[in-house]
Order: C-alpha cells, then structure tokens, then sequence
C-alpha cells in the first residue's frame, strides 16, 4: 500500500490479535492534538487504497460491514452479497465468499457479526473456524453462514419490523447494524429508519438470546436518531454498551456521520408497544455525543463530491479494533455504492469512552 504521508498507524485487534493498518496520516508523528474530532474521539489515519479495486473478478467496495475474524484477518461485507477477507496489516484483500438467500439470490447485506466458539479467537490447522451472522434488509433478516457460504440457519424476526405491507417497515430502512454483546449471548439488529406509527426518528433495536446454541427472539429497544439522520450501524463495547454510527446525506452538501456512545440497559423493552410517540413510561436508549465527524482535521483528504469535510463519505461500517483502559481502536469504512462521485475508505479512530 502505497502512504501519501509520513507515517503508519497500528491497530491493535482483539483476543491477542495483532494486526497493522496502513493508513495515511497528516502532518509530524508528534502533533497528536491536531488530530482531535472531539475531547473523546481522535483519528489517526485514513486509507483509500481499495477504492474501485478488483479482486479475483469481483468489485472491492460497496462496503456495509466490518468485524474482526481469525489470523490476522477483518471480515468485510459488501451489501452486494461479497463477503471479503482482508489483510489486517495491509488492508489488501485473501480471499472473497459469496453469499444468497435460500432461492440463490443476492442479499442486500448490512450487519456482519463473526460467531467464533465461546468469544475467542481459535483456529484449526491454520484456518479461522466458527460462523457469520449476516443481516439483510430486503426482508428484513438475519442468517447464519458456514465459511464457504452455507446457509446454516435463519433467525426469527417479529412481524413489524417486516418491509410493508407484511409489516410496518419502510424499504430500504430496516436491518443496518448487527452485533454481539460480550460473551456471546446476546445479538443485537439496529432498524435504520422508524416504523409505520413510530414518531419520526425513532429507531428500534431488536435483540436475540442464544439458547443451546440456537437464538430465540429477545427484547426489542428504542433509540432516537438526530433529525434527518439513520443508523447505518451499532457495535458492542467492551462494557456491554453500544458504538452507533448515524448518518445522512443531502444533495450539494454532503454526508452526515456522527459517532454516539448508547447505553440500552435501563432502556424500556418496547416489543410490545406497537406505536412508539413519546408517551410516558418509556424510557429510550440513553446517548452520548462522541464526535461528529465533520469536526476532524481532513488529513488532506480529497472529495469526490461536495462534502462539509473532504474526509467525510458514505461511512456505514464499523468495528473495534481493540482496547485498553476505556480507550478504544474503531475501523470504520465507506460504501460508495459502486459510484464514481464516493470512495471506499477507511478510517481509524482512537475514542475514549
């Protein structure tokens, strides 16, 4: 990978892990405090070096996920079915599986959760072993994928989180984000957009509770998104609380991304509350402003299109990296949308939480 600056940024991966991130940075190795976004949320580095890449035929973008997996590996989902694995020190992609429904279609894929036994990082004669947790959108759903692709499993879903008229879901507004709380147990699926009869923002989290291996549906959460914005994504902490990313875009202006810290655990179950508009007794995710994104130094970083930072694009995917002390490493990536005005890019955050 080729830096257009002066230095590379570690990041260090979970469970022992350890994997370089090449990512370009601005200005001396020492002008840290120049790299504020926020008194919690600093970057260290940006990468578009798969922008418009190929690899073995397939195109290297449309990127909706990120989760760390085995040996040195991160797991990277395109929303076009593409599940990549991609160099930790590089960034340079190994290896691609593709992914269907039941009938061989394509999935619109947004949440990627790698199931690894018992929330370590094991191998078996140098091959990563456990399962993906895959979310698709279209319907929406959640389905569990062996290593080569196969569809082992598919996860129950209530009926009102369905794309209408099935259920009260808008189109292309349901399942973004996916993630694993700490220890395994718990799986969580963010809706991007609100319901049918939900107030305007207000997105719901739907939770599952394994069971003897197998997940059974579990308590349903509310969050309210800024005003304009979705949520493209959700990632578990150390802790048990959630990273989410919010997001939006507006034509000759450009995106929108924001980086909160949420807290569900004294959030009210809202499963079987069917409209959701602010009525007393219901208490929604807690969340904290971390950063918006806007507000970090551009590392001379160039746009494609009109943006309020240079830096900024379609970003929607996210994952930790690693952590120490309430500090933590988070990669977030891009999805151009296979577009020539966007950029596949990745970024890499230092947050304290």
């Amino acid at each position: 990978m080729r830096l257009r600056n002066v230095r590379t940024v570690l990041a260090t991966v979970t469970a022992g892990l350890t994997a370089a991130t090449c990512l370009t940075v601005a200005g001396p190795a020492n002008a840290q405090v120049n790299h504020a976004c926020s008194p919690s949320v600093a970057i260290d580095g940006f990468s578009d070096a798969l922008d418009k890449a190929m690899y073995e035929g397939n195109y290297v973008g449309n990127f909706s996920a990120l989760a760390v997996d085995g040996n040195g590996t991160l797991a990277a989902l395109s929303d076009r079915s593409s599940l990549f694995a991609l160099d930790g020190r590089t960034l340079q992609p190994k290896g691609v599986v593709q992914l269907a429904d039941e009938s061989g279609a394509a999935l619109d894929a947004e949440g990627l959760v790698v199931d690894l036994p018992h929330s370590r990082l094991r191998s078996s004669g140098g091959t990563p072993i456990g399962t993906y947790l895959v979310s698709s959108e279209t319907e929406p759903s959640v389905r569990r994928y062996s290593r080569d692709g196969r569809i082992l499993d598919r996860l129950p879903v209530p009926d009102a989180l369905r794309v209408a008229p099935v259920g009260r879901a808008v189109g292309n507004g349901t399942f973004e984000g996916l993630t694993m709380l700490p220890g395994g147990r718990t799986l969580i699926a963010s809706m991007e957009y609100a319901l049918s009869g939900d107030s305007a923002g207000i997105v719901r989290l739907q939770t599952w509770k394994r069971h003897h291996g197998s997940f059974a549906l579990g308590a349903q959460y509310a969050y309210r998104a800024d005003s304009g914005l979705g949520v493209p994504e959700v990632t578990a902490t150390p802790d048990g609380r959630l990273l989410v990313l919010e997001r939006g875009f507006t034509a000759g202006v450009g995106n929108t991304v924001r980086l909160y810290l949420a807290d569900p655990r004294r959030a009210t179950d809202t499963s079987g509350i069917d409209n959701l508009t602010g009525q007393d007794g219901v208490r929604l995710i807690k969340k904290t402003l971390l950063a918006d994104l806007a507000d970090c130094p551009d590392l001379g970083a160039t746009a494609k299109q009109p943006q309020p930072n240079p830096l900024l694009d379609n970003i929607e995917a996210m994952t930790i990296t690693g952590h120490r002390n309430g500090r933590l490493n988070v990669l977030l990536a891009s999805d151009d949308n296979q577009n020539a005005v966007q950029t596949t890019r990745f970024y890499s955050l230092r947050v304290r939480t």
